[in-house]
């Protein structure tokens, strides 16, 4: 993947330096750093990054709080959680928030660079065993019946293609892009444009969207 803009949200100034050496040496451009969430709001506002790299603990507001106003800000933006917590309500609740993503401080450089690229394509990224996680709450939430009165969707789907009904079905069942192209015989923008193309007619955001819809109509099967 080309060039990412990043932003290092985390209040330990050796840890923030470090990551954002990281980045600049593997070919991305860090747009800007903060070590607290108001500060983050605001300078991400106007420093534009594709995505913010956050910590959960700041000084001044939660991590979720920063996540919510990031989305607020810029819509589009994707958000990987780089944290030391993998207690699962932190997960969750940063999931829930928009994260793409969910990466421990104990990952290795290389597998946090690929987070990275993964999440600036919006693929969502988690560290073995929180993914399970994530997904096992979306089944949760999929089987209360309030869940399908709340979505006014439901009752009128939108139609998908075979082949995007295809792709959703791999994505529902956690595969990444790359492995879903390769399943299928297709190249890997093939998959993205395929992705978009449901987003749209679902009229959600993100594939972490997209993967809580499929299970509900339990294509994860």
């Amino acid at each position: 993947m080309s060039m990412v803009r990043v932003m290092v949200v985390d209040d330990h100034p050796m840890w923030r330096e470090g990551v954002a050496r990281d980045l600049t040496e593997a070919g991305h451009q860090v747009v800007a750093t903060s070590g607290e969430g108001r500060q983050a709001v605001r300078v991400a506002a106007a420093a534009r990054p594709d995505v913010v790299v956050l910590d959960l603990q700041l000084p001044d507001i939660s991590g979720v709080e920063v996540i919510h106003g990031l989305r607020a800000a810029l819509p589009e933006v994707r958000v990987l959680m780089l944290s030391a917590s993998g207690e699962q309500q932190s997960v969750l609740d940063a999931v829930k928030a928009g994260a793409t993503g969910y990466l421990l401080k104990s990952a290795a450089p290389a597998e946090f660079l690929d987070a990275v690229r993964r999440t600036a394509a919006g693929e969502p990224v988690f560290t073995p065993g929180l993914a399970g996680l994530v997904l096992g709450e979306y089944r949760r939430l999929a089987a209360t019946p309030a869940q399908s009165v709340a979505d006014g969707r439901h009752d009128a789907a939108p139609r998908l293609t075979d082949r995007e009904t295809e792709v959703l079905r791999l994505v529902a069942k956690g595969l990444s892009y790359k492995q879903i192209a390769e399943r299928l015989g297709l190249s890997h923008r093939t998959v993205q444009n395929h992705v978009q193309n449901t987003l749209g007619k679902l009229q959600l955001h993100n594939r972490v969207e997209l993967t809580r819809y499929a299970i509900e109509r339990g294509l994860d099967g």
